[in-house]
């Protein structure tokens, strides 16, 4: 954290949340010595922060007194998010960010992702989906063993271009394989694919 890196946790609910606390203290748990007044947490300053960095992020509802467990998958996730830009993170990696959310979070979660590269947060994000790295990505690398196969600008970038380059490792990859794919926004992007046990 001092480092300016935050982590979105592929599992949200048991990596990512406290379940059982309210989003104040959930948003506001990686930055707590900007409240601190000697030796007490100024609440009202913490709650006016939390809520002013949920409302940016559209979480529904935005009252920061609600428990998080109260929250859909969408807006537990921008929950997260909006911890780490309290924080002011400059490197933010999300793993699996809309695993288990609606079309609707889904699209909303993509927007605040680019939303945020424009802004100059640096972004490496993994996930299994590659309409996602297809469609976010100005450029891919593709990573297999510890090696760099291969490095696709945006306009040369397909599924069967990233195949391609993941020869000869086989396209049918044992059940518990799994191709993981991800990027890195900001405004100069970069991406990477990797091939990694599946965590199920």
């Amino acid at each position: 954290m001092r480092a300016g890196i935050g982590l979105a946790p592929e599992e949200r609910k048991s990596q990512g949340l406290w379940p059982g606390w309210d989003l104040v203290r959930n948003v506001s748990v990686a930055d707590l010595r900007r409240f601190r007044r000697r030796a007490l947490l100024d609440r009202r300053a913490e709650r006016a922060a939390t809520a002013a960095q949920l409302r940016e992020l559209g979480t529904t509802p935005a009252d920061p007194e609600r428990l998080v467990d109260e929250l859909s998958g969408g807006n537990q996730q921008k929950v997260v998010l909006a911890r780490w830009l309290l924080h002011e993170t400059r490197v933010l990696l999300l793993d699996e960010p809309t695993r288990g959310v609606d079309i609707g979070a889904k699209a909303a979660i993509h927007g605040i992702i680019d939303d945020l590269a424009r802004k100059g947060i640096a972004i490496i994000l993994i996930s299994s989906e590659l309409p996602e790295i297809l469609g976010m990505s100005d450029r891919i690398a593709v990573m297999h063993g510890g090696r760099i196969p291969g490095v696709l600008d945006r306009a040369a970038a397909s599924q069967s271009a990233i195949a391609a380059r993941l020869q000869p490792i086989p396209l049918s990859l044992p059940s518990d394989h799994m191709i993981t794919l991800g990027w890195f926004l900001s405004r100069s992007t970069r991406s990477f694919i990797r091939s990694r046990k599946a965590a199920e």
